[in-house]
């Protein structure tokens, strides 16, 4: 398709030099050992930068309603391709253990421990988690922040959260860039 027509068609300042057609119900549907639970996440950029980190490092994603729509333009870009690739659940499909994601009070991070079917449940970032959403939780924990900043963004603690969980895999293999 020629540059001049995507331009024409694109919502975005630089549009895409690809176009892909998909149908929504061919995306990758399931659960796995590990997984983000999305608790009324509406920025599609952080719902898709979530699906890029899941991807990476093998989780599944749960949704809730009142999530961004994955399939948005915003979300399908910050993902990457991760959204062909990582299987979505409804939010409480999930089986294991529930770890809420909380800003302060909960046991730090590195110190829980992460084995087995783990879900980590994150709230959006204004609201952060309901109380009948906390309660369903086995766990909360709170991610340690020496540097004196009074939150992380959604994303971001996602990803710390599905990088400590890898890590504490006995036999997980990080490979080093080159």
């Amino acid at each position: 398709m020629a540059p001049e027509l995507l331009g024409e068609v694109s919502a975005l300042a630089h549009p895409p030099r690809v176009v892909a057609v998909f149908r929504r119900e061919g995306l990758p549907r399931g659960t796995r050992p590990v997984t983000l639970a999305l608790w009324h996440i509406g920025d599609p950029g952080n719902v898709g930068t979530l699906l890029r980190a899941a991807d990476v490092f093998g989780a599944g994603v749960a949704l809730s309603d009142g999530c961004a729509d994955l399939t948005g333009p915003k979300a399908l870009r910050a993902s990457m391709g991760a959204i062909f690739r990582v299987p979505v659940s409804g939010f409480d499909e999930p089986a294991g253990r529930r770890v809420a994601l909380v800003p302060d009070g909960g046991v730090l991070l590195p110190e829980l421990r992460l084995d087995g079917d783990v879900v980590l449940v994150l709230g959006a970032e204004r609201e952060g988690l309901p109380a009948d959403v906390l309660k369903r939780c086995d766990e909360r924990a709170s991610i340690p922040q020496p540097g004196g900043g009074d939150s992380l963004n959604v994303a971001i603690a996602g990803a710390i959260a599905l990088y400590e969980s890898a890590r504490q895999k006995t036999g997980t293999k990080y490979r080093t860039s080159s």
